[in-house]
């Protein structure tokens, strides 16, 4: 092992607490981190995965073959660990969550969404006989699958779908069409090259009538040449800012047939004769797109946790610019500035892995609950995943640009990772529902439960919506963490509040509830944002509560200060919400700001131990500046090496054009 810098030694051995007990934490427990580090042992034995000239250096087509061969050997460990028991389809987000998210698949996978999408939507939306039929299949990879929603006209606003599917009764079949260019299938990964079945959402017709959309499962490839099947147009859609190893793709139908059996049919089902019979529940379908949300909010975590290891690694072995003149260049981590950049970064990846826990309990009690006919928590369920994934993955792609920012220089670099991770983090801010208007899918739900305030129950994560709006509720400000997520229910509530009022008095001047809902919008994603920073926040302290119980006194301290910083960070970034809507002052204003400066000073001995406890191995973070030996400037340059250009002392490009040109003999 290579000789660890002493700088960052140095970091690491004044850390006040145990950074295995926080792994351990963060993993769930001993057990959890074992088969972390297990199912890691397996992956990294595969070198060939690392081996080769960097990706950067690679074209278009050899980066997607690149991820060909590296998704393969990747997905045979997981096919190996299935057959020998180590984890099966109830388990499987755990293990393809850390396999997508910041592992040795650095620019995604092609193979991505036949774990995310194309399985989970036949668990959703298949009948029983449907998933004897493909999920072992699918399973074990002897097909791979993607799935086809988003047009290249239509994204967001499903019900906009142009792509239709007409039955044939007499042919038992259904034809599917688009009738525009349009209603090309636009986005799917892996749907390029990769996949030879898909699930595709289309516009149902039957006896003459259109009954919305639903799934259906189609095969696009032939099963032994992959050639395209007739009467489909299917290609790749080409290069972009991030994930060109996902060889997303575009599908175009002229009238191609498929089995009536190929319809999705748990909810909805179309009987032989072309009898349509309506889902119990049309809200039942939310179950794939949430559990595709979940699955986001994990990912963010992902990439926060390595983009700030690197970020705080680098700051701590980096010196530069003295603090007193005389003295030695100090490490850039000891500028208070740096640490406002980073910490807070270290205290929201706490707060979404938290919070995507939470949520994914949730996402299961629903599921229970739906199966016993139960519907009263569903709206909840998808207002909830829509909002963190909208407010997750901002924040994320926020504070990965943070990271590489105080990375200067070198963080623009692809060598740094940072680069690259934040290609994907900023991804995620458009794919599976655009964020703006999944905060108005969110505030939509917010607004009737604000008008139901009075009459009804409220489901958990709005219960406090009532509190808030008691007389007395927030008479006083109290700079305390509880203090701050009280002040955040109130300005949640009273934005809520003015959103509904806003609208009523537009309706009630001749406006239509529409318009009035359009011309309120900028206010209800406000609304919105400022209930799930409520949720986060009151979430992240609520469980850190409940883990200080049972942690040492040391990091039961550290976990409090993280919390601490996350919620005066946002206290103050949303200043003016607070003092628009609470009775804070401008002397606890300032005490804030003085609290604030005081957590970074406490948390700043355990920096480096705390991105440590992330357990980010080498392997994973690929970056020049966020190894664990702090080796920067070595790697650096070692890394540079490898460029194509450094593989010849001259290029001919000198002979044949820089030369002329220079000696006027162009």
């Amino acid at each position: 092992m290579n000789k660890i810098n002493q700088d960052l030694q140095r970091e690491r051995d004044k850390c006040t607490f145990n950074i295995q007990e926080l792994t351990t934490l963060i993993d769930g427990g001993p057990e959890k981190t074992r088969e972390r580090k297990d199912r890691e042992n397996v992956m990294l034995s595969k070198r060939e995965v690392f081996d080769g000239v960097p990706e950067e250096y690679l074209s278009h087509k050899e980066r997607y073959e690149n991820a060909i061969r590296n998704s393969v050997i990747a997905f045979s460990l997981v096919r190996k660990m299935q057959e020998e028991g180590k984890t099966s389809i109830s388990n499987y987000r755990d293990v393809v969550g850390g396999l997508l998210g910041s592992s040795v698949l650095r620019d995604g996978s092609p193979l991505g969404l036949h774990y995310i999408m194309f399985m989970p939507a036949i668990l959703n939306q298949g009948n029983e006989e449907q998933q004897e039929k493909w999920l072992p299949r699918a399973w074990n990879c002897s097909i791979i699958g993607s799935y086809a929603q988003t047009e290249l006209g239509h994204g967001t606003f499903i019900r906009g779908l142009e792509t239709t599917a007409t039955y044939d009764a007499a042919a038992k079949q259904f034809v599917l069409h688009s009738p525009t260019l349009t209603a090309y299938k636009w986005w799917p990964g892996g749907l390029g090259q990769t996949a030879n079945y898909c699930i595709v959402v289309a516009q149902l017709y039957t006896k003459g009538q259109c009954h919305g959309i639903h799934s259906f499962i189609i095969q696009v490839r032939d099963e032994e040449t992959h050639m395209p099947l007739p009467g489909l147009k299917i290609g790749e859609i080409g290069a972009k800012l991030g994930l060109n190893a996902v060889n997303n793709g575009f599908l175009g139908f002229d009238n191609f047939r498929i089995p009536r059996t190929n319809m999705l049919m748990k909810h909805a089902q179309v009987l032989e004769d072309g009898t349509y019979v309506k889902s119990r529940h049309s809200k039942l379908n939310y179950g794939a797109m949430v559990f595709v949300r979940v699955v986001i909010v994990f990912d963010m975590v992902n990439y926060l946790s390595k983009a700030v290891t690197i970020a705080i690694r680098f700051s701590a072995v980096r010196r530069q610019c003295q603090l007193k003149a005389g003295e030695a260049e100090c490490q850039i981590l000891d500028y208070v500035t740096q640490q406002h950049k980073l910490l807070v970064c270290v205290a929201a990846a706490h707060a979404f892995r938290i919070t995507a826990n939470k949520l994914w309990v949730t996402f299961n009690e629903v599921n229970e609950q739906l199966v016993e006919g139960n519907m009263q928590r569903l709206p909840e369920l998808h207002a909830l995943a829509c909002c963190l994934k909208a407010v997750t993955t901002a924040d994320t792609a926020a504070c990965v640009e943070r990271c590489r920012l105080a990375c200067g220089g070198h963080g623009y670099m692809m060598s740094s990772s940072l680069p690259l991770t934040y290609g994907l983090v900023t991804a995620a801010c458009t794919y599976e529902g655009e964020n703006t208007v999944l905060l108005l899918q969110t505030a939509r739900f917010l607004v009737k439960t604000y008008q139901q305030l009075d009459s009804k129950t409220l489901t958990p994560t709005v219960a406090y919506l009532k509190s808030a709006a008691a007389d007395g509720f927030c008479d006083s400000w109290s700079n305390t963490t509880d203090g701050i997520i009280r002040g955040f229910q109130v300005v949640a509530m009273r934005k809520i509040g003015q959103c509904v009022t806003v609208m009523t008095n537009r309706v009630n001047r001749g406006m239509s509830f529409e318009d009035a809902w359009n011309m309120t919008s900028v206010q209800l994603v406000a609304a919105a944002e400022a209930h799930c920073r409520v949720i986060i926040m009151s979430t992240f302290l609520e469980e850190v509560q409940e883990m200080s119980r049972t942690v040492s006194p040391q990091l039961k301290d550290v976990l409090y200060q993280l919390v601490e910083l996350y919620c005066v960070y946002w206290a103050l970034e949303k200043l003016s919400d607070l003092l628009l809507y609470t009775p804070i002052s401008q002397k606890e204003v300032e005490l804030l700001r003085l609290w604030y400066e005081e957590t970074l000073t406490k948390l700043r001995p355990n920096a480096v131990g705390l991105v440590d406890a992330f357990d980010l191995r080498d392997e994973m973070l690929q970056s020049t500046l966020g190894s664990y030996d702090g080796r920067v400037y070595e790697r650096l340059m070692e890394e540079a090496m490898k460029s194509p250009l450094n593989a010849e002392p001259v290029n001919h490009t000198f002979h044949k054009y820089l030369k002329p040109f220079m000696q006027g003999k162009l």
